[in-house]
Order: structure tokens, then C-alpha cells, then sequence
């Protein structure tokens, strides 16, 4: 049995050696990166022209009070009581001046927003060392010039790049393509040409390349060949290459012939299932099935049924790890999740493993079974026909969406369901740590499954915590309550705001952290559109127009009041999740979606009742 520290254990054992050296690692770097992000937020200060006295009749130094730089304009600390900052968001300034080259002092920052403003010159060609862990680069509407550096590629943290309405040449670096974090890019009005890179994470519209000298490649026009030279020279060339070919080619046959060895065909070798040809040789290994009714199963079954792991059989991928479709010789599928480095050992794992398969609800998705091969952690799942809530909403094809309220409301209530039994009668309780729409699946019938519980706690949580960190997740996904950022403890009432934003993309139809309903100029995320509402818009702004007017606007109402409670910024005045399932269960009790013969009334829905091992205080060493 494992056990996971909470911060007052970390100083309980501050005496072991390990726990030690974090320490000293933490306090030192916290200190030194106040000193520096002071000084950073100096030097941008001296660097740029403020015509417009934003940051002179803001930015004041002579303050030595712990965190005062936190409430500068622009500014957001990790910790509104310490002096680190976090994002540095300083738009429509109209400040003057180049890239402030001291930026490199805020050595925590993750993400820098400098865009319509009047800010000329090129970007610096080290900006991966400037800024080492940036996940949101915003520098649009501005008059930049020169080459997209190259090094722009090692900002491997990279969630969103806009570079649009500059005065950018040359072409755009191919390598930006192997940025896997990368969900939004846009270089549009520049004078850039050749080919665009690829982008394997997400698709890309062409719209984001708009306006430039000579742009080529997908989403855009096909890239032209090699221009035309003399026949001659060509014919030349052709007659020179095949003789030359030729003779390559027979020496190479008849090298192979005289070994013995048969050519064949090299395998085709799919992007992302190299570890799975690494644990070919354990293709014995049984899986551990938890569902009597399902046949045994080997491992040799499971890649057979995924293709090796082929990505074209992936159906989601997320932070605990990637999902694959299993489809099995009698015609029925599983879903296969691959574990993303988990460091459990061996006997711990099995030991989650058969606390996990004994957890069985109706608005869980069911785990039938695992496999360890080698360092790799696999988990079998029954199969959910209709896919993610996120892909059921948030469709790319506008006809596809066709999510009535009724059913909506159904899936609310299911999901609700589901994780108030988690946090108030499952034993142990458990505490998601990662809702989204994406972990709320729709079976055959559309009944909402939450998937994922249970599985932050096979992660490493210092691994789980610097991956939250550096893919910008604290405010680029939108979903994080926000003070984790601040107290890196996951509780209960974390899971609810979580929890409200699913209720929000429900209710509006949009995105956690895009709004397409919100003026152009607004680039905050779907709580911030909610929040600067006023109360009088909400019902007309925010809910889904396809909803309205529908004989449902009563239901709306009290389903939006719900999910803003949910999202309270303080966690205090949030309900519990048996709350929320009530008061959901109550706007739809005329449908009646569901029962209470499995959620009890809790004897106490405070956050000091779940056990240590639960509420994990993630007091990790911070990445500078």
C-alpha cells in the first residue's frame, strides 16, 4: 500500500534526505526567481514606450511587500502572495519599442501576451531560451519584422502561437510541426512564402495563412515542382540518373542473392506505435480480466485487435494517456487505454488495479481488465459507441451537432451522478482530478460514463504536476479550479468547478477556452466570458441559440445558474457534487432520466472527510 503525502507530511519528514534536497531545491529557486521577475518586470518597463501610462501609473517598485507585483496591470503570479509571475498579459497598449529582451528574468512565466500593440524589429532567434516553458505565445497586430525564428520549435510547451499581422518574411520554420502541444497557430497578414509545416495535433485552417506573398501546402494550394529547366538537360540528367540506378540497383540484388537473404518490403512503420513493436516479444503475457463473462485474453489479442497499436485505431488521447479502439474476432470492441509514465511499481499497480475493477457504477465507464508488458501499463475498457461528450458537441461539421436540451440535460444529470457517487459513497472515495467533456463518454444510448477516475493516482505527482504546469493546462484548458495554481492541492470542490465547465460547454455550445460567440477581441476563456456578462445578457448571450424558444428557457435558466455556482472563483461557496446532482436531478424531474437507489445521502460532503491519500498536496519541486 502506497501512500501519498500531504504538505504537512512533506514538513513532518522534512529529515530524510530526499525530501531534504526538494526543500532546499524550492526554497532556493522560489527566492531566486522573486529577485529576477522583479527585475524582469524592470527591464520591460525601461525596454518599452508608454504613451499611454499603463504601466507607469501602474508598475510601481518602490513597494516591498510580498507580492505587490501580483496586482501590476498585465501581471498574474502563480501566488498572489509571492512574487513569480505566471502570465504576463499586456495587449492594446499601445506600447512602443522591440521584443523586451529581459523578459528572460521571469524564468516561471508560461505565458506572454504582448499583441496590438505598436512593438517593431524581429523576435529574438534564442526566444526558446528567453522563454524555456512558454505554453502561450500571443505577439499579433503588431509590426515585428524579420524571420520566425527557428528556435521557436524547442518551445516544446507551446499550446498557442500567434504571429498574424506582422511584417514576418521568409518562410515558416517546418520543424513548428513537430510541436505535438500545439492546439491553436496563426500567422496570417505577413509577407511569408514556401511551404507551411504540418501539424500532427491538430488541423489547421487556412485561414490562419491568409494574406501572405506565396504560401503553399495543406490546408492551402499544392506546392509547385521543381521549375522547369532545358529539355536537353533534363533528358540528360534522366539518361545519367537511370544508367546510374540501374547499376545501384543490380549490385544491390545481386548482393542479397549471393547472402541468401530474401528483399522484402520495408514494414510500414506508423507514427507513435514504435513502443508497441518493443513489447512484441511479450505477446504471451495474459491480461487480468475483472469481467467473468469476457473470454481470457492475451496480450497478442490486444494488438491484434488495435493493429499493433496503429494510430488510425486511436479514439482519444488525454493527460493519463492515449485510447485506442480494440475491435475482437466475434465482432465486439474494447477500448484500450495506454497508461502515459506511470511510475507505480509493479505490486502497487496491481494493487490499484484491483481497487479500481471493483469499482462499479452505472455512470462509470466499466475497467474489465489490464496487462503490464514490460514498462508499458495497459488498461481494458468496455466500449463507448458514441464517443466523447467534447466530440458530440464540439463537432468541426456545424450539421453534426444535433444534441437536443432533453438530451443534454440527461447527460448532465448521468455525469453529475457519477461523480457525486465518487466523492460521497464510493469506498475509497475518490477524487477525479481531471473532468473535462473529454472523460465524459456516451454509450450506445447517449447514458454519460466518466472515464479516467482513479487514474491520477497511478501517475508520478511530481510528473503529474510539472505535466499540468508545462502544458499550460492552469489556463490554457480551462478547466482547473483557480487555486490550484496557487495551492497544488486537488479537493472535491476542485472537481466541481471542473465540473461546472463541462455544464457550461452543455448549456452554450462553446469551448473551454474558445468562445466563438464573444467579440473578437476577447481571448479569455468560457468562465471569464460568463463572468463578464452581466446578469440581465446571460440567458440571451450565453445559452446555444439553438435551444432557445423551444418550450425549455425555464430549465435554461435554472441549469446556467447551476453551472455559474459551480464555478464560483472561491471553492467555499461552490456546492458539493451530491448538491449539484440534486439540483440537476430536480430541473429534470419531469423527464425521469434517473433513480436515487445507489447515491445515499452523505453524512458530511466537507472536503475534511476524504482521506489523506485522496486530497493530494502536490508540494513538488517547480520547474524554473
Amino acid at each position: 500500500m502506497h501512500m501519498m503525502l500531504n504538505g504537512k507530511d512533506f514538513v513532518r519528514l522534512g529529515h530524510t534526505l530526499i525530501l531534504s534536497v526538494m526543500v532546499v531545491v524550492v526554497c532556493s529557486s522560489s527566492s531566486y526567481a522573486t529577485s529576477t521577475d522583479i527585475y524582469c518586470l524592470k527591464t520591460i518597463k525601461e525596454s518599452l514606450e508608454d504613451p499611454y501610462n499603463y504601466l507607469n501609473s501602474s508598475w510601481d517598485f518602490n513597494n516591498n511587500t510580498e507580492g505587490y507585483i501580483c496586482k501590476f496591470t498585465g501581471v498574474e503570479c502563480w501566488h498572489p502572495d509571492e512574487n513569480k509571475v505566471l502570465n504576463i498579459r499586456l495587449s492594446d497598449m499601445g506600447l512602443k519599442g522591440k521584443f523586451p529582451r529581459g523578459i528572460e528574468n521571469c524564468s516561471s512565466m508560461t505565458g506572454l501576451d504582448l499583441s496590438s500593440n505598436k512593438l517593431s524589429g524581429p523576435i529574438p532567434s534564442d526566444i526558446s531560451k528567453k522563454l524555456p516553458f512558454i505554453t502561450s505565445l500571443d505577439l499579433s497586430s503588431n509590426s515585428f519584422s524579420g524571420e520566425i525564428p527557428l528556435s521557436l520549435a524547442n518551445c516544446t510547451y507551446l499550446n498557442v502561437l500567434k504571429l498574424d499581422n506582422n511584417q514576418l518574411t521568409g518562410s515558416i520554420p517546418l520543424q513548428l510541426g513537430q510541436l505535438n502541444r500545439m492546439k491553436d497557430f496563426s500567422v496570417s497578414n505577413n509577407r511569408l512564402s514556401g511551404q507551411v509545416p504540418t501539424f500532427s495535433s491538430f488541423s489547421i485552417k487556412a485561414d490562419s495563412y491568409a494574406n501572405n506573398l506565396g504560401l503553399c501546402g495543406e490546408p492551402l494550394a499544392s506546392c509547385p515542382g521543381i521549375v522547369k529547366k532545358s529539355r536537353v538537360g533534363i533528358i540528360a540528367a534522366a539518361a545519367v540518373g537511370g544508367v546510374t540506378f540501374t547499376a545501384i540497383f543490380v549490385g544491390i540484388v545481386l548482393y542479397y542473392f549471393s547472402r541468401g537473404v530474401v528483399i522484402k518490403k520495408k514494414e510500414d512503420d506508423p507514427e507513435g506505435n514504435e513502443w508497441a513493436k518493443n513489447i512484441k516479444g511479450t505477446k504471451g503475457i495474459k491480461v487480468s480480466m475483472f469481467e467473468k463473462s469476457v473470454s481470457k485474453m492475451k496480450l497478442s489479442d490486444l494488438m491484434k485487435a488495435t493493429d499493433n497499436f496503429s494510430k488510425n485505431n486511436i479514439i482519444g488521447t488525454g493527460r493519463t494517456g492515449t485510447l485506442y479502439k480494440a475491435l475482437l474476432p466475434d465482432g465486439c470492441s474494447l477500448m484500450v487505454k495506454r497508461l502515459q509514465d506511470s511510475q507505480r511499481l509493479e505490486k502497487e499497480f496491481v494493487s490499484e488495479m484491483n481497487t479500481l475493477g471493483n469499482v462499479k457504477h452505472g455512470n462509470l465507464v466499466p475497467l474489465m481488465g489490464f496487462c503490464m508488458a514490460k514498462k508499458e501499463r495497459l488498461l481494458v475498457y468496455k466500449y463507448m459507441e458514441n464517443g466523447t461528450l467534447y466530440d458530440q458537441l464540439h463537432d468541426t461539421e456545424p450539421e453534426a451537432r444535433s444534441m437536443d436540451w432533453p438530451l443534454r440535460l440527461k447527460i448532465a444529470i448521468g455525469a453529475a451522478k457519477g461523480l457525486a457517487w465518487l466523492h460521497h459513497n464510493c469506498n475509497p472515495r475518490i477524487i477525479h482530478r481531471n473532468i473535462s467533456s473529454k472523460c465524459v463518454l456516451l454509450d450506445k444510448d447517449f447514458e454519460p460514463k466518466l472515464s479516467d477516475f482513479g487514474l491520477a493516482r497511478l501517475m508520478n505527482p511530481i510528473d503529474t504536476h510539472l505535466s499540468t504546469f508545462v502544458n499550460g493546462e492552469f489556463g490554457d484548458l480551462g478547466y482547473v479550479a483557480p487555486e490550484y495554481p496557487r495551492t497544488l492541492v486537488a479537493t472535491p470542490k476542485g472537481d466541481v468547478y471542473s465540473f461546472g465547465v463541462v455544464l457550461l460547454e452543455l448549456i452554450t455550445g462553446e469551448t473551454p477556452t474558445h468562445v466563438a460567440s464573444a467579440p473578437e477581441s476577447f481571448k479569455g476563456s468560457l468562465v471569464e466570458w460568463i463572468t463578464d456578462l452581466s446578469t440581465t445578457s446571460l440567458v440571451q448571450n450565453a445559452i446555444d441559440k439553438s435551444l432557445l424558444g423551444k418550450g425549455f428557457d425555464n430549465e435554461l435558466t435554472q441549469f446556467l445558474k447551476v453551472a455559474c455556482n459551480c464555478v464560483s472563483p472561491t471553492a467555499k461557496q461552490r456546492p458539493t457534487m451530491f448538491e449539484v446532482y440534486q439540483l440537476l436531478r430536480a430541473i429534470g424531474e419531469r423527464y425521469h432520466f434517473t433513480t436515487d437507489d445507489d447515491i445515499l445521502m452523505p453524512t458530511d460532503t466537507s472536503d475534511a472527510n476524504f482521506p489523506d491519500e485522496l486530497i493530494v498536496a502536490q508540494e513538488t519541486i517547480q520547474v524554473h
